[in-house]
């Protein structure tokens, strides 16, 4: 299996940390508001594709600002 260059390794950890958390959020969000409705899986693909992109542009923005903060509040 061919592997990424250690360089991206940050981007990767953004990518599917976002993926992650976004699918997490926008599912509970989606059956809160929803239920167990008929289609709510379709309602929660649709948010998700949404919110997605967006945790991932945030998470690699704010990267570099939380490792700062995180630094400061660790031994």
């Amino acid at each position: 299996m061919r592997k990424l260059p250690r360089r991206a390794a940050p981007a990767l950890y953004a990518l599917l940390l976002s993926a992650a958390m976004s699918a997490m959020v926008t599912g509970i969000a989606t059956f809160l508001a929803l239920g167990a409705a008929v289609g709510v899986v379709a309602h929660w693909v649709r948010a998700w594709l949404v919110a997605w992109p967006v945790a991932f542009a945030t998470a690699l923005v704010a990267r570099p600002f939380v490792q700062r903060l995180v630094d400061r509040l660790t031994l």
